[in-house]
């Protein structure tokens, strides 16, 4: 059973730095690959002559893209906001309620801002 001491103790800062770094990696890979598909799709469109007869194909794949890229940018952010917590030494530490954020929570969503409790009630809210 953990002590009160081993339960107050927030992440480790070279863990959570290490955290946060993989995710900024895996949200700007997919955006820069995000990218690079389109980038071969306006190639592919100039090819092209007359109208396409997968045209409403094309217009649902770039409307998927547009909404993946809004993620991914939203996502983007949150690191941002991640690695300004831990700058100021405030990483794993509720931004609602100033809780500490379990580190199970955080090995699993490292960009998490609230305890589940607070994640969930925030979430009702916006809908």
């Amino acid at each position: 059973m953990a002590s009160d001491q081993e339960r107050e103790k927030v992440m480790d800062d070279q863990r959570a730095r290490a955290l946060v770094g993989r995710e900024r990696r895996r949200i700007e890979a997919a955006l820069a690959e995000l990218a690079g598909e389109e980038e071969a799709d306006d190639a592919s469109h100039f090819d092209q002559t007359g109208e396409s007869a997968e045209a409403g194909a094309e217009i649902q794949h770039e409307l998927v893209d547009q909404a993946v890229a809004a993620t991914l940018q939203s996502e983007l952010a949150a690191v941002v906001r991640a690695e300004a917590r831990l700058a100021q030494g405030t990483f794993g530490m509720s931004v609602e309620s100033g809780e500490r954020i379990p580190d199970d929570r955080l090995e699993a969503e490292p960009l998490a801002e609230r305890t589940v409790e607070e994640q969930s009630r925030f979430e009702r809210s916006q809908q």
